[in-house]
C-alpha cells in the first residue's frame, strides 16, 4: 500500500511528541481478527482512542483534527 507508510509515520510522530499518545501499526492481512474488530475495509485506517477513525492517507491537519476529536 503506497498510502500506509505516511499514515504510520504521522501516528508515530504524534506518539514521539506526546507521551500520552501511543501508536502501533498492524498488518490487516496478518491479523484479520483485529481488522474485523476495528471494521477495516480499506487501508490505511487510523483508529484514534478506539472511537474515532480515519480512512486513507490524510493530510496532517486532518490527522490532528481527528486526534483532538478523540481526545475530547
Amino acid at each position: 500500500c503506497p498510502y500506509c507508510p505516511p499514515a504510520v509515520r504521522l501516528a508515530h510522530m504524534a506518539a514521539i511528541e506526546n507521551d500520552l499518545i501511543t501508536a502501533a501499526m498492524v498488518e490487516a492481512t496478518e491479523f484479520p481478527h483485529l481488522a474485523h474488530q476495528y471494521n477495516v475495509a480499506g487501508v490505511p485506517r487510523t483508529i484514534f482512542n478506539g472511537t474515532v477513525s480515519l480512512e486513507g492517507a490524510a493530510p496532517e491537519p486532518l490527522f490532528v483534527e481527528k486526534l483532538l476529536e478523540a481526545a475530547r
